[in-house]
């Protein structure tokens, strides 16, 4: 009975300790680190793709034979 009293409490208890073990658990080893900056300074150098879309607008008349 008491447990569904503190239910929310349990609940919150639960939360944070889940909270900082993913934090504790979060950090990333420096060879991990520079290894994706390098990947990013790489993807830098290359010119970024571009869409276009091109089309043109419709009549009122056009509109009307759609629907």
């Amino acid at each position: 009975m008491k447990v569904r009293k503190n239910l929310e409490a349990v609940f919150l208890a639960a939360v944070v300790v889940a909270t900082f073990a993913s934090l504790a658990s979060a950090a990333v080893p420096s060879h991990h680190s520079a290894r994706h900056s390098a990947q990013a300074i790489a993807a830098g150098a290359v010119p970024m793709q571009v869409v276009v879309v091109k089309g043109k607008r419709l009549t009122a008349a056009e509109k009307a034979t759609l629907n």
